[in-house]
């Protein structure tokens, strides 16, 4: 490929792309970034634009989306222009529309192709809007306010040469107008760094060093919340503390912020499920660690005799790939995101998300015979060894599209 210039567009650079504008750069092309001021990278140069200003008071409630979307995308532009103005020429730019940075992108550089990321498209039917009963149903303003929120993605999808969605479940939440123009690539896991590993111990701050001799149940969260399954995992501990007074629980993740569901509406959702279950559990044995380096993530997985991954239909996790990677017995949600990488009784077990009690259960079965799902747990590797791999299948799946794509030509 002749030497080219390649644009990348992130809120949070690297993101999902990281690892393709690293492959790029090592073929020689010249790789930028455009970021907000979190997006930092130690392999490709980044501009962040830096926070503009709000949304206009007395908006219309269903265009607040919208407009921020656009100051996002208009402070995008101005990096982008700067990088025009200095001789960066691209005739590919790579992005992710979701925050609106790549909207005004057409208007500076007209000749490039786009390959966009098709995170989700928001639905008021299928994905996680309405899921939970427990929240109520959607009403007729709630439905108008989700399909609103696609504004700003529909006009840069429609803008894009190729989209590439991580899933099936992702992928089809897209109109279908748009899904013919789709691949499904996921980003993919480094399963050479990746796997199971003997001898490891995890040491809990202020508490207890565990390894495989005691029973350990992992839950990771980015933000502890419903969306995630947090509250039904919650009221499964009860039960399964109680049969195996033995076991402990380690919480990977954090309770500020919204996360990506609803928001609490007083206080956490942490501590609102804690409070509920908190006189019915062994506090000494639930152990909420917050947000940890990556390895002592992975630790933690490396001890788990049981992996809790519940989800509303949703963005896939990609501590669940890094899970079946590390060898876990991963019980998940019986839902479209679970399933598409989940076989129940083949590589991991499949429960109903509503069920906590067959989650209780689920949870005394791992812990007291873990030999009986050995089989689970190998075939789980195997899954993501041989359709996850970041370096020998997804990345090759990348470039080969990147080539098709440039290829093309100028616009």
């Amino acid at each position: 490929m002749a030497a080219a210039d390649v644009l990348f567009i992130h809120n949070n650079f690297p993101g999902q792309l990281g690892f393709i504008a690293t492959a790029l750069k090592q073929r020689g092309l010249r790789c930028m970034a455009i970021g907000s001021q979190t997006a930092k990278s130690a392999e490709i140069p980044v501009r962040n634009w830096t926070n503009p200003s709000g949304t206009s008071p007395g908006l219309f409630p269903f265009a607040t989306r919208m407009e921020a979307d656009l100051i996002r995308g208009h402070a995008a532009a101005e990096q982008a222009i700067a990088l025009r103005d200095e001789g960066f020429d691209p005739l590919l730019i790579v992005g992710h529309p979701g925050w609106g940075e790549t909207s005004l992108m057409m208007e500076i550089f007209p000749k490039a192709r786009q390959i966009l990321h098709g995170e989700l498209y928001y639905n008021s039917e299928g994905g996680d809007a309405g899921f939970d009963p427990e929240f109520g149903a959607l009403t007729q303003e709630d439905r108008f306010r989700i399909a609103a929120k696609n504004a700003t993605m529909a006009m840069a999808y429609l803008e894009a040469d190729r989209i590439v969605s991580p899933t099936p479940f992702q992928a089809a939440s897209f109109p279908k107008t748009l899904r013919r123009r789709m691949s499904v690539i996921h980003e993919g896991v480094d399963t050479d760094a990746i796997k199971p590993r003997d001898g490891v111990t995890l040491e809990i701050k202020d508490g207890p060093t565990l390894d495989r001799s005691t029973p350990v149940v992992t839950f990771i969260n980015r933000h502890f919340e419903p969306l995630r399954g947090y509250h039904v995992f919650m009221r499964a501990l009860p039960e399964f503390m109680a049969a195996r007074p033995d076991a402990h629980i380690v919480m990977i993740g954090g309770d500020e912020g919204r996360g990506y569901g609803m928001e609490c509406k007083t206080g956490t959702w942490k501590e609102t499920y804690l409070a509920e279950v908190r006189d019915r559990i062994d506090m000494n044995r639930i152990h909420f660690v917050g947000k940890v380096p990556h390895n002592w993530m992975l630790d933690a997985l490396n001890v788990s005799a049981a992996h809790v991954y519940y989800t509303y239909p949703f963005v896939l996790s990609w501590s669940l790939l890094e899970a079946m990677a590390s060898e876990c017995l991963v019980l998940g949600s019986d839902t479209a995101p679970v399933r598409d990488v989940i076989q129940d009784g083949v590589n991991g077990r499949l429960l109903d998300f509503f069920d906590t009690a067959a989650l209780s259960r689920a949870l005394v079965e791992a812990c007291e015979r873990p030999q009986d799902f050995t089989h689970l747990r190998k075939a789980a590797r195997k899954t993501i060894v041989e359709g996850y791999d970041q370096k020998r299948i997804c990345r090759p799946a990348w470039l080969t599209l990147i080539d098709e794509v440039m290829a093309l030509g100028p616009r």
